[in-house]
């Protein structure tokens, strides 16, 4: 029997575009075009007192160490990070030249990663919060990134249209392959067949690659434009979002799309730029549209 997900709640606020949603169990926080980065109370949809307004729009939000610390990417490469119990700002880092378009945290090495767009990955102690690595790949965009599940591997969508790999002891690269005309825009291994990565592209295609051979097992013709994200929900789904302003929900195993969820079915009438796991049977997404939409499943 399948299942139907539908609009649960809609959260307004932002006057903006936003870019990025994180989720704490408890909070929704985004970061938008207006320049804010803003707390939402999940339950009741109602903003926060916490809210922090900077002087360029914050690409990239993460949270970090048990989720008492927030990490926040500027348009510019400005790094952010607040601590989230005392509600201030505890570190500000200028290495980025360039807007950050996604952190990342290894939660078994106390590391998380900021990526941008000239194509550098920068590797920071989450308990120091100092610089440990920094790593030019000029390759464009790094638009996502992705862990195997001892995240003892980290996978990176390129804008350059390859899939580099990095080990995460050294942070050598050990791996790269082509995989998307036009950029890798999103990424992510299956989080039960590690031998399985998928793969979304500018070309609004999405693509299932056995790691063992390398090889590309399934292309499909998923969305009308670049894809954004790829997130695994339960055992039987994964989502997708994309510019094209629509959601699709997927079945793992088939590979066919069980549910489009756009304008006409109460999802957004603008890109969709990203999406987080709420729980098993919801999720949220964020759009050009300026709202943050819940789906559930009924």
């Amino acid at each position: 029997m399948e299942r139907t997900f539908v609009k649960s709640k809609e959260i307004r606020g932002h006057s903006g575009q936003i870019f990025s949603i994180a989720f704490d169990g408890h909070f929704i926080y985004s970061s938008s075009a207006d320049k804010f980065v803003t707390r939402w109370d999940f339950q009741t949809g109602k903003q926060d007192k916490f809210a922090i307004r900077f002087d360029k729009s914050p690409y990239s939000i993460s949270l970090i160490s048990n989720d008492e610390k927030l990490a926040v990417g500027l348009d510019n490469g400005d790094l952010h990070i607040f601590d989230l119990l005392e509600r201030k700002e505890i570190k500000f880092y200028q290495q980025h030249k360039s807007g950050i378009f996604h952190l990342k945290e290894n939660k078994s090495k106390n590391q998380f990663y900021s990526s941008d767009s000239d194509g550098n990955l920068a590797v920071w102690n989450s308990v120091s919060l100092k610089l440990e690595v920094f790593l030019p790949f000029a390759c464009g965009k790094i638009r996502r990134m992705s862990l195997n599940s001892d995240e003892s591997k980290l996978y990176l969508a390129c804008q350059d249209g390859f899939v580099r790999v990095l080990e995460t002891e050294f942070y050598n690269l050990i791996d790269e392959y082509f995989s998307h005309e036009g950029g890798v825009i999103s990424i992510n291994l299956h989080p039960e067949n590690e031998n399985q990565l998928f793969t979304g592209g500018k070309d609004a295609h999405l693509k299932i690659w056995n790691l063992n051979s390398k090889k590309c097992e399934k292309s499909i013709p998923a969305h009308n434009y670049a894809i954004y994200d790829i997130l695994f929900l339960d055992k039987e789904t994964f989502v997708t979002i994309s510019r094209d302003k629509s959601i699709k929900i997927w079945d793992r195993k088939s590979l066919r799309v069980l549910q489009k969820i756009d304008a006409k079915s109460k999802g957004h009438i603008h890109s969709v730029n990203s999406i987080v796991k709420l729980d098993d049977s919801s999720f949220a997404t964020a759009s050009d549209d300026k709202t943050i939409n819940c789906f559930s499943i009924i």
